[in-house]
Formats: structure tokens, C-alpha cells, sequence
């Protein structure tokens, strides 16, 4: 994406954040393929015959974000984080739908390694992903927020150190610290 196009998206939120949500319309062509994007790669990881697809995916967490109040989005970046957010809580919302609808039915899966590709050996549930990010947070909320930007949000260590004004050593160190812990929290090993 051009530096234009980016100054143009932290317009539009700086607009939204003054006028409330009338710049929304503006802000969703010109983020639709990377949230489209997004939402195929979180359900890439979910049975075929899943019946959200990726662009009700992206439609959901759409309205979630445009009915939020008072929702500070300061950049394109940051848009994206908080879409990712949405788009695992919708996807864990509806897991849980489903397991408790089927008692115990098919869990999204997805991996947990540094590359975040599928692998048959580290392939985890969303709903018990989402739990230890949950308590990963009240125990260090900073290394929760790099792991959504990073596993979910799919931001590189680069631009997570330029979204949480820090350096990228510092980032790299809490994906190593955090996803040691996330394994261990849900039960794995923490190679």
C-alpha cells in the first residue's frame, strides 16, 4: 500500500473519530482486500464446508467496528489490529456456537509457530487460543497486543515495533516469550 493510500485511511479514521461514523463508507474500499485477506486466512484454517465465508467474515466485523462508540483508531495499522480483534471474536463467538450446538463438535484450528502456516503437529483450537490470549493479557497485556498484531492481525515484527512505539528487538522478544507461554498455558510444549 503507498504512502498516499495510508495518509488517506488515518484521514478518513481522523474524520470518523470527529464526525462519528460517516466517513466508514470511504474507509471500506480501500481496506477490503486486505480484510478479505485476513478473514481467508483465519478461515483457511476451518473445515470446508464451513458456512461463513470470508466476505460475511469481513462484513461482521465490518458492522462490529462501525458500531463501536468512541473507538480510537489512529491508523491503517491499528485499523487492521482492531479488525483482526473482531474477526477472532466473531470466529471464537461462533466456535462455541457450534461445539456447544454439537456437544463437543469441531474446533477451529489453527497453528502456533513462527511462520503461521498450517502444521498437523502444532494445530490448536481458536476458542483455547483465545482463552490464553485472554489471560496472557492480564498477566502482560503488552505481549498479548504483539501476539493478535502478529498471529491474528498478521503484522510483521517491523510493523508491530512501529505500531507500539518500540523496537523491534523488544518485539521479537515478547513473540518468543509469548507464544513460549501460550503453549504451555494450553498444554503443549514450549520448543
Amino acid at each position: 500500500m503507498s504512502e498516499s493510500q495510508n495518509n488517506e485511511i488515518t484521514e478518513i479514521l481522523q474524520r470518523v473519530q470527529q464526525e462519528g461514523d460517516t466517513g466508514y463508507e470511504m474507509l471500506l474500499p480501500l481496506l477490503y482486500e486486505e480484510l478479505k485477506g485476513l478473514a481467508g486466512s483465519y478461515l483457511r484454517h476451518e473445515r470446508q464446508n464451513h458456512t461463513l465465508q470470508p466476505t460475511a467474515l469481513v462484513h461482521e466485523a465490518y458492522m462490529k467496528l462501525v458500531h463501536q462508540p468512541g473507538q480510537k483508531l489512529e491508523n491503517r495499522r491499528h485499523f487492521l489490529a482492531i479488525a483482526a480483534r473482531a474477526m477472532r471474536q466473531i470466529l471464537v463467538d461462533y466456535a462455541r456456537g457450534q461445539k456447544a450446538a454439537k456437544r463437543g463438535g469441531q474446533a477451529l484450528k489453527l497453528t502456533l509457530n513462527e511462520n503461521m502456516t498450517p502444521s498437523t503437529e502444532s494445530e490448536i483450537d481458536l476458542i483455547s487460543l483465545s482463552d490464553a490470549i485472554t489471560e496472557l493479557e492480564k498477566f502482560d497485556a503488552r505481549k498479548a497486543k504483539v501476539v493478535e498484531m502478529r498471529f491474528l492481525g498478521g503484522l510483521t515484527h517491523r510493523e508491530i515495533a512501529l505500531e507500539l512505539n518500540m523496537s523491534h528487538k523488544t518485539v521479537e522478544a515478547d513473540w518468543y516469550f509469548a507464544r513460549a507461554w501460550l503453549r504451555r498455558a494450553m498444554g503443549g510444549d514450549s520448543d
